[in-house]
């Protein structure tokens, strides 16, 4: 209800509250045919009385004004982004007033569910509940942002920081790793159109505008078809090289190299657009092994992952023959990293086969650090060991204390992992490098415009590291 229709409901109440009688009630007496004083009416006592049922009558339609007003406003927008995508508007008692499902995959999250007239943090329960359920969440790498819109910039910061204590609690209880992504954001017209024009969160608007302000020469459209992930590493690195390919073009690059089709295997990637080179680590499960690659960002070449996977699949028995099991290879890595299971977020192992190797795959997030190992399921060994944000933490345990292939074989082996001859490339370099008695060869040469960078296990010829730089 608009200020002025409240104003005039109260005017009429006011006015209809003390009705004047007395010219009605004289106008009703005939004429007289005697001469008498006329005593005027008088009611002092009557009016004070309508005046006071007139003022109260006026409070108390104030007052339910006011309190309809307060409990119907919408004080507050919040946004929920993961890929579903949920909109919450929320009166300034916390209460939710809807609840609206933006995308197809936020409709099946909000099915069954009726958040409306629910205390705000109830409903933020219930929803990352069912984006744990439906298995958004699950990943170590996985990423939920939340975004409140207010007017009052102080009060949309204050909620801001109480949802995010509320959905961190939630995801530590459910022991999942996700990152908590969180904004307070100024309510502004032209945002709010941005994001219904689009369809969008107006979290998810303002992350693109924040982008675009960066590279004006990106698409809301194209930015639009991202996750909140990787619009967030595009703002933290500038989005200078464009838009990414997205995780639907990497994963088909990845399995199109190992030889496969969607109907044949699983697949999820992750966004690395804050590393060098920017790339998508996408996995793919299959019947006979999981595997890892990571294909270039903007380009979509492959760097890194075995070719024709399914002529090179070890025997279905292969996994029989395994030294260890995965609580083993848990316990191996948590050990090692001195970390407890208890304080162990997000904590996963999976079978990897790579280069006919069977590797049990532990990750895992505590004190705000995630961690990656790579344990040898043959005898336990660690394979590898990596610490995000800190490349110096750990050595490598892959590299062999012998030297069984020569620097001619190494050669070999990077150019056909690169999918170059030898002709094609230039500046050529291999050396062998020894690092706490373990040996591989080193390998650098330019090919089309780019650097290749190979490390290649002086025992075994697996390919160690593979990097391309522009």
């Amino acid at each position: 209800m608009r200020d002025q229709e409240l104003e005039e409901r109260l005017r009429t109440a006011v006015e209809h509250a003390a009705p004047n009688a007395l010219d009605r009630i004289l106008a009703s007496c005939g004429p007289q045919t005697q001469t008498t004083a006329v005593v005027p009416m008088r009611r002092p006592h009557a009016r004070r009385r309508w005046a006071a049922l007139a003022v109260a009558a006026a409070l108390v339609l104030v007052c339910g004004l006011s309190f309809w007003h307060a409990g119907n406003s919408v004080a507050s927008v919040v946004s929920l982004d993961v890929n579903p995508s949920i909109q919450l508007q929320v009166n300034s008692k916390e209460r939710v007033l809807a609840a609206d499902p933006l995308n197809e995959d936020a409709q099946v999250i909000l099915d069954g569910m009726d958040l409306k007239g629910t205390q705000l943090n109830v409903a933020v329960n219930a929803i990352v509940g069912s984006l744990l359920q439906h298995g958004y969440l699950d990943k170590i790498s996985s990423a939920i942002l939340i975004s409140v819109e207010d007017q009052d910039l102080q009060r949309a910061s204050q909620l801001e920081s109480s949802l995010t204590d509320t959905v961190n609690t939630a995801l530590q209880n459910a022991s999942s790793g996700a990152a908590v992504l969180s904004q307070a954001i100024s309510s502004d017209a032209e945002l709010d159109s941005l994001a219904r024009s689009s369809n969008l969160s107006v979290g998810k608007a303002a992350l693109i505008r924040d982008v675009q302000s960066l590279n004006s020469s990106l698409a809301v459209d194209g930015l639009a078809a991202l996750s909140v992930e990787e619009l967030e590493q595009l703002r933290q690195t500038g989005a200078a090289r464009g838009l990414p390919i997205g995780k639907d073009a990497a994963a088909a690059a990845a399995l199109a190299y190992a030889g496969l089709s969607g109907d044949t295997a699983v697949w999820d990637a992750d966004p690395e657009l804050d590393e060098t080179p920017a790339h998508y680590e996408v996995e793919v499960e299959t019947s006979f092994g999981e595997f890892e690659y990571n294909v270039d960002a903007y380009s979509g070449q492959v760097l890194s992952g075995p070719a024709n996977i399914q002529t090179a699949a070890p025997p279905a028995s292969s996994g029989s023959t395994a030294g260890i099991t995965e609580a083993q290879a848990k316990s191996i890595a948590l050990t090692d990293a001195g970390v407890q299971e208890s304080a162990a977020l997000g904590l996963q192992v999976k079978r990897d086969w790579d280069d006919g190797r069977l590797f049990y795959k532990v990750e895992f997030r505590t004190d705000g650090l995630e961690y990656e190992y790579e344990i040898l399921a043959a005898d336990g060994t660690i394979w590898s060991a990596e610490r995000d944000g800190d490349d110096d933490w750990h050595t490598s345990f892959s590299a062999s204390s012998t030297v069984s292939i020569d620097a001619a074989a190494a050669k070999s082996t990077a150019l056909a992992h690169a999918g170059l001859s030898a002709s094609a490339v230039t500046g050529f370099q291999c050396e062998l490098d020894e690092d706490d008695g373990c040996y591989r060869y080193e390998i650098e040469f330019r090919a089309n415009g780019q650097e290749y960078e190979y490390e290649i296990d002086a025992a075994t010829g697996t390919v160690l590291k593979a990097e391309i730089d522009d």
